[in-house]
This record gives structure tokens, sequence and C-alpha cells, in this order.
């Protein structure tokens, strides 16, 4: 597996809650076992002391996507290296689930954790992950929607840096709200030169009229 794409992970749990509309879905040990994917093993480790825990981890999370959006690189490394040196994985070689067409093993790497609990084990991946994708392809390739109040956190793969949204329907939503500003200025102009015309022509002599 390509150690950037663990990057998902962190992004699906920040997206968890959406701040500027006081929504949060992690609100039980099921919503937790539910970020781990299809990983049952992984997920079996938590209980309910996860979901606080998981929050901490999520808060932190979102800083460092903060601090990318906002420019601040250095500071988006250093949180996210403070998470690192907190929650440690080993890269391992692994073949499993992958075979080539004569049944031998297709080696990849693997982010190996021994955690102590279910928050740790996931924390390390994801910030790993992250870690991975920053170095790759920039800091500026994380960010936060800005089609507000979303927020959500999103991971940019254009292939011109032009991400700005989490997703289309939050480009489009964005998009038509600018048009819809553009033609209420529009509006307000065409409606302002009007009455200024207006106010010319009734406040000119009578012989000029």
């Amino acid at each position: 597996m390509e150690l950037a794409s663990y990057s998902d992970y962190a992004v699906r749990l920040v997206n968890t809650e959406e701040p500027a509309r006081g929504t949060d879905t992690l609100t039980s040990v099921e919503a937790v076992r539910a970020l781990f994917g299809g990983s049952t093993q992984a997920s079996r480790r938590a209980t309910d002391a996860d979901v606080t825990r998981f929050r901490s981890v999520r808060g932190r999370l979102r800083a460092v996507f903060a601090a990318a959006d906002e420019g601040e690189a250095t500071h988006a490394v250093d949180l996210l290296n403070s998470l690192l040196l907190e929650f440690p994985v080993s890269p391992q070689i692994s073949g499993h689930d992958f075979l080539d067409d004569e049944g031998h093993p297709r080696w990849h790497m693997h982010l190996a954790e021994h955690p102590s609990n279910a928050t740790a084990g996931f924390a390390a991946i994801a910030a790993m992950g992250l870690a991975f994708h920053l170095t790759e392809y920039g800091v500026d390739r994380l960010g936060l929607c800005q089609a507000a109040p979303c927020r959500n956190a999103y991971l940019d793969t254009s292939t011109n840096r032009s991400r700005r949204y989490c997703s289309d329907r939050c480009a489009t939503r964005a998009n038509v709200a600018a048009y819809r500003a553009r033609k209420r200025l529009e509006t307000e102009r065409s409606d302002s030169t009007g009455r200024s015309a207006e106010k010319a022509h009734a406040s000119a002599p009578a012989t000029d009229r």
C-alpha cells in the first residue's frame, strides 16, 4: 500500500466534526469503530473510553490542517511531529492478501502499530500517513474547505494545486453563492446609478430640461 494513502485516516477523523455547524458524529464507540473501515481487528479494541481520546486527537489533527490552510507550514509540521513522537509506528514489509499470477506475495510497505488502546493505533497510522502525504506532495496540499460553514479537511491531489473545497457539492454551492453575490452587486450598482441620474435630472435648472 502507498504509505501516503494512510492520510485518509486523518481526514476521516477530522471530518467527524463540523465546528461551524455545531455537529459532531463522534459520540459513541460504534462511531469510533466505523472509522477503522475494514480493519475489524483494530476496531474491536475500541471501548467507550476511546470516544474522548479520539476527540482529543481529532482536535490536534484539525490544528495541523488549519495551520497548513493558513500558510503556516512550519507550525503545521511542528504539530504533526508532536503526534508522530507520541504515537510511533514500525514500518514493515508485508505480502499478505496480495499475490501475483504465480501465487507469490506482492511485497509492499505496511505500517505496523503496537498500541495500548484503539486511539493510539488509529492516531499512529493517521499521523504517519499524513506525514508521508505532506512530505511527498507539500504542506500546501493540506486544506480546509472554503465553502463556509463547512470547513471539512481535504487533501489536494490536483495537478495544479487548485483545490479549495472538500467535495464537488461544496464547490458548486460556493460558486452559486459567488454568482448570486455578483448579481446582487451589479443590481445595487445599477440601481445606484439610476438614482443618481434621476437626482441629477431633478436638480437641473428648468431651462436645461
